[in-house]
């Protein structure tokens, strides 16, 4: 089934795929008609597997007619949402470890969002958005960030500590970014977390941390005897990390 324009089509969850609109993807890839039928049946299937398993994407690639003239899923591919795996127990005993970084294991456990990257700046950011900002300035600056890390909201000391310990297992990271803006998390909470893990990994690589929000003064004055670099602003602070990364 090749050299076919793709075609795009909505479906409504309230409604599902609709036989017209099986019907109306079959045309749209000149499908033989005698297909049709069959063509309808993988497609309300792929629909009922992604609506089913909390799929954020679920395709069948390559989708084949044999020469006995039958249509065929050879293959496929599915991606499940990780907020979404409390409801598929039957998925989650698939699971195979063995396929995962130990890190990214470890980071579940703690409910702490963690993508190893390739550079020797960890990261330490509550909120996926902060995350990415922090990660982008830090490369504006020549630095390479060594992992996409969200601590999410209302981190509690020992998640904090958790994180610390998954960023500072990574033997390629030089300096450690902090980048936590108090709203739902409390910054002297973070900061009792830091300290925590501190004493707990006594890591030997410079920190860079940047507390900003609730609670804020009181974070920073606990972290004011732990040698800790601050800053005020995040472009600061990244110009920090990096510059710690380097003599590092």
């Amino acid at each position: 089934m090749t050299g076919v324009q793709p075609c795009a089509l909505p479906i409504y969850p309230l409604l599902g795929l609709r036989d017209y609109q099986a019907r109306d993807i079959a045309a749209s890839i000149n499908l033989p008609r005698e297909y049709w039928r069959d063509f309808s049946k993988i497609a309300e299937g792929l629909w009922q597997a992604y609506r089913k398993t909390d799929a954020t994407l679920a395709e069948i690639n390559p989708l084949v007619i044999t020469e006995d003239k039958r249509m065929i899923a050879l293959d496929g591919k599915m991606l499940i949402d990780d907020n979404a795996m409390f409801r598929q127990s039957d998925l989650n005993e698939m699971r195979d470890t063995d396929e995962e970084a130990p890190a990214e294991i470890e980071a579940r456990k703690y409910g702490l969002s963690y993508i190893k990257l390739d550079g020797n700046i960890g990261c330490m950011v509550n909120g996926a958005g902060l995350a990415m900002t922090s990660m982008d300035i830090v490369k504006l600056f020549n630095g390479e960030p060594a992992n996409f890390l969200d601590i999410g909201g209302g981190a509690g000391a020992d998640k904090v500590a958790a994180a610390m310990r998954i960023i500072l297992s990574d033997s390629n990271v030089k300096a450690v970014l902090f980048n936590i803006f108090g709203g739902i998390t409390r910054c002297d909470e973070v900061a009792r977390g830091i300290l925590v893990a501190m004493d707990e990994v006594k890591p030997k690589v410079p920190m860079v941390v940047r507390l900003v929000g609730t609670n804020a003064e009181e974070g920073r004055k606990l972290l004011e005897n732990a040698k800790m670099i601050t800053a005020e602003t995040l472009a600061d602070a990244a110009q920090k990390a990096v510059q710690a990364a380097q003599q590092n």
